[in-house]
């Protein structure tokens, strides 16, 4: 019975150590997109998809991404090449998550799933519900709304009777005609709808550039025009644009900059955030079919301020809500520093004229003050020479500590690890090996501590391997102890720092922790690290005996180089203290490009 119970402990403590090293496992996530890698949406979800899904993870993602050609999904050939590059590219990969973009790659997953990846869960965007079900499948639908662009236009154009509708001839640009149609169908009272599809790019041009009074256009997605000639849509746009007597509205932000009036546009980076937020929720442990699909409603107005001045549209037709984009300064903000600059000389002028008058006065009081900061430049002098010779005392006692240190721990440990290594040579006894061995790996491993601690010391390496965060943790567990307790928090601290700041703030919390040991006879200290809108605040608050803020702080190095490292950075240090009422300091380091001097360990 006692061994059945001593069985059952070791499985489960064998079980839970499993579970735990699973979670700190890398996660394999191959994402498929539906067009060509310059495309924006390619382009954005590049750019966010492994940030945030890396940040949600840890730090343990292993990313890949792969892109369908979309203008070739349909020819006879393309699929099963497509799935024998990708068996063979990733032959022994097991992905925890394959992420489908858009339709083509829907459709592949949902084709070729089974061969290249059984078992792993799905996660894919759509702009309308999937035509084929995927089993152990998550999605993210965001339907289109065409019309919503189309009200906005009406809003910043009243006039408007007609509306051109420009498509391209591939499958996936008539699917997009398709289901244009079918929203605009309730709109045909009030408005006439004619569909330019799969036109010529020649024919296209000739028709846009003669469109009649009172009409827009509407630039759906164009991949291959009429005569078979494949395209980026936005490079197309640029074409429609270019071309076109009458103002050209579209449904997607990427449009915005090509051209395009504006529209109810759906925030690529709001699409990939949506899908990021799905993936981390199947990667964490959530079944992708229990989650199911979930809808969302992106649309955003959007306006190109450009655009409005090029057709001639007043923008206080633009409608609440909307965003406005490219806004030129109105001709008091461009103009406003000349202006001011007039009225400075003016006023400048007459305090010119006015200063004169005292001029001789003034002078006067000056050379009485010069007389006086004669002195004060005297005894600033003596005090940086004292400064220098105090800095020079110092630098020569840290060196005779770390030779000391050096000398008498790990000089003698090695001394004695070397006797022992030439006994160990000379004894032929296999009792005495194992007694020698044993003595000499535990002398090593105490050499090899001492040098650890002596470097950390002098240059903490998680700074710069793992950050801010994790050496003040590394400091508060290194000095706190039964007497003497450092409490650390930290809020809104950015993840990514400048290293001389990190090194800035971390030096000046390890000097001010060892003045308040050494000189405040206080038994706790607390640290407290937070972002604020100027920079990065640092507190650091002891219970100690404090001392006259006014008139002592210049008597030790220790805040003295605290002020220096501060004024590398453009930092500032503020001091509240009082004789029994302990000590904090308030620091505070700007995050601003003008700041990069280099602070020194």
């Amino acid at each position: 019975m006692r061994r059945r119970w001593l069985l059952t402990f070791l499985l489960a403590t064998l079980g839970l150590d499993h579970a735990v090293r699973a979670q700190d496992v890398q996660k394999q996530v191959l994402v498929l997109y539906s067009t060509g890698r310059e495309a924006q949406l390619a382009l954005t979800g590049e750019r966010e998809l492994p940030r945030l899904l890396d940040r949600g993870l840890a730090r343990r993602l292993d990313y890949y991404s792969e892109y369908i050609d979309a203008g070739r999904f349909q020819e006879p050939g393309y699929l099963p090449a497509f799935s024998e590059f990708l068996r063979l590219k990733y032959a022994g990969h097991r992905f925890d998550l394959v992420i489908a973009m858009l339709d083509v790659a829907i459709d592949f997953v949902a084709m070729d799933r089974q061969q290249l990846f059984p078992d792993t869960p799905v996660v894919f965007f759509a702009l309308d519900p999937v035509r084929q079900q995927i089993a152990d499948a998550a999605g993210v639908i965001a339907q289109p709304d065409f019309t919503r662009t189309l009200t906005l236009a009406t809003d910043l154009q009243p006039e408007i009777r007609q509306v051109f509708v420009v498509s391209g001839a591939s499958n996936r640009d008539r699917e997009y005609a398709s289901r244009a149609r079918a929203q605009f169908t309730p709109l045909e009272a009030k408005l006439s709808f004619t569909y330019l599809a799969g036109l010529p790019t020649a024919q296209l041009e000739e028709r846009l550039r003669t469109l009649p009074s009172a009409s827009i256009v509407y630039y759906l997605l164009v991949n291959r025009d009429g005569d078979g000639e494949n395209y980026q849509p936005l490079e197309y746009l640029d074409r429609v644009t270019a071309v076109a007597n009458r103002p050209v509205y579209s449904w997607t932000d990427s449009t915005i900059g090509h051209g395009v009036v504006g529209g109810s546009m759906q925030p690529l980076e709001a699409q990939v955030d949506a899908v990021a937020d799905l993936a981390l929720r199947v990667l964490r442990g959530e079944r992708a079919g229990k989650i199911g699909t979930l809808t969302y409603d992106l649309g955003v107005d959007q306006v190109d301020w450009r655009q409005l001045a090029r057709w001639g549209i007043s923008d206080g037709r633009i409608p609440s809500g909307a965003t406005v984009l490219f806004q030129e300064p109105s001709a008091w903000a461009r103009y406003r520093i000349y202006l001011l600059g007039a009225a400075a000389v003016v006023l400048l002028e007459t305090g010119l004229i006015a200063g004169l008058l005292v001029q001789r006065a003034r002078r006067r009081r000056a050379e009485a003050q010069a007389r006086r900061s004669e002195s004060d430049l005297r005894t600033s002098h003596d005090r940086i020479r004292d400064l220098g010779r105090r800095l020079l005392t110092a630098q020569e006692a840290e060196r005779s500590r770390i030779a000391r240190e050096l000398h008498d721990d790990v000089s003698q440990q090695l001394a004695t690890l070397t006797m022992d290594l030439d006994v160990l040579g000379r004894s032929s006894s296999p009792e005495d090996h194992a007694t020698l061995i044993h003595g000499a790996l535990d002398r090593a491993r105490q050499v090899a501590s001492t040098l650890h601690s002596l470097s950390h010391r002098l240059h903490p390496a998680k700074l710069r391997l793992m950050g801010l965060i994790p050496a003040l943790t590394s400091l508060q567990s290194e000095l706190s102890h039964a007497d003497f307790t450092i409490d650390f928090v930290h809020e809104d601290v950015p993840d990514w720092l400048p290293q001389d700041r990190s090194l800035c703030l971390f030096r000046v919390a390890q000097e001010a922790v060892h003045n308040a040991i050494k000189h405040s006879g206080a038994r706790k200290v607390t640290l407290r690290l937070r972002g604020v809108p100027a920079g990065l605040s640092l507190t650091v608050a002891d219970d100690g005996v404090g001392f006259d803020a006014s008139g002592d702080w210049g008597k030790g190095l220790g805040l003295i180089s605290i002020v220096e490292r501060l004024e590398l950075v453009g930092g500032t240090l503020t001091i509240h203290s009082q004789p029994g009422a302990g000590t904090r300091l308030e620091i505070v380091v700007p995050l601003e490009a003008q700041h990069s001097a280099q602070a020194t360990a």
